[in-house]
């Protein structure tokens, strides 16, 4: 890495897999609707060799995010990649000609992702992979094991380092850890969307990563009086105060907000830093109650 700083603090997860708790979601380096090539590629670098110099040390993404663009992008931006630089992608997922996204969980075809996220990545292994089953409408209690069994064949073969989950429910995670060990849990989480409280609470417990996808609300941006009037008295943005109120939660939440912008990226990475005073907290505890 090309800095010390380390935003959010440190979480150890497993030997050689330790994150800095602010990460970044590379998704909205993608055109609109994370698809297709961005409107400005160069800016799209750019910001990814920022997040590094800010001292990000995760970055999240998937193949299916184009398709291939923003891995490709990864690649130039990035690649040799720094040492301590830790790239989380996901599997489960195709994209339609006409930018649909369909659920692809065929043994063969998880395969073919990994081996395809290598390729775009020019990486010989791959630090995380998630496996994708839900999606920002909820999850579902279906069996994985045939999938997420898959995907441990591939971390025997030394093609994955670790593994991990996203929009995965807590009998889903029961199920993989079964088979083998997970590191990440990625799921809809966010101060209005708290649904998954307990599984926050039983990833803390047994060091997990959780790291939440639209930490910022996602389609419908976050909007809450009560957030602005904390934002206003503290002097810092809405999304600055959902974030640290994300890091505070718990102690293994990491967080992946996304940005195609230099200056939100460094407004995003400011927050590690911000202390909410306990009554903030208390006033923005109750906005998913």
């Amino acid at each position: 890495m090309t800095s010390n700083n380390v935003p959010g603090g440190a979480l150890p997860l497993a030997e050689g897999l330790t994150l800095n708790r602010m990460g970044y979601g590379a998704m909205q380096l993608a055109g609109p609707g994370v698809f297709g090539p961005p409107a400005d590629r160069d800016q799209a670098v750019a910001v990814l060799r920022e997040a590094v110099e800010l001292g990000v040390n995760h970055i999240d993404t998937a193949d299916f995010y184009g398709p291939t663009v923003v891995n490709e992008i990864i690649r130039e931006a990035l690649h040799p990649y720094p040492e301590g630089l830790h790239i989380v992608t996901k599997v489960g997922a195709r994209r339609g000609p006409d930018g649909s996204w369909i659920h692809s969980l065929a043994p063969d075809d998880l395969k073919a992702q990994v081996r395809e996220n290598l390729q775009h990545l020019g990486a010989d292994v791959l630090d995380v992979v998630n496996l994708r089953l839900g999606s920002h409408l909820g999850t579902t209690d279906d069996s994985i094991a045939e999938q997420f069994g898959t995907l441990a064949e591939l971390r025997k073969e030394g093609l994955i380092r670790h593994l991990g989950l996203s929009g995965a429910s807590a009998a889903q995670l029961a199920e993989a850890q079964a088979i083998a060990p997970v590191v990440t849990v990625q799921n809809l989480y966010n101060l209005a969307n708290r649904e998954d409280d307990a599984l926050v609470d039983r990833c803390a417990a047994e060091n997990i990563a959780f790291a939440p996808f639209f930490p910022l609300g996602g389609f419908t941006p976050l909007q809450s009086e009560t957030l602005s009037a904390v934002a206003d008295r503290l002097g810092a943005s809405p999304q600055q105060v959902a974030l640290a109120w994300l890091l505070r939660r718990s102690a293994t939440i990491v967080l992946i907000p996304g940005t195609s912008s230099v200056a939100h990226l460094r407004e995003n990475v400011a927050a590690a830093g911000l202390v909410l005073p306990a009554d903030a907290v208390a006033e923005l505890d109750t906005i998913g109650a």
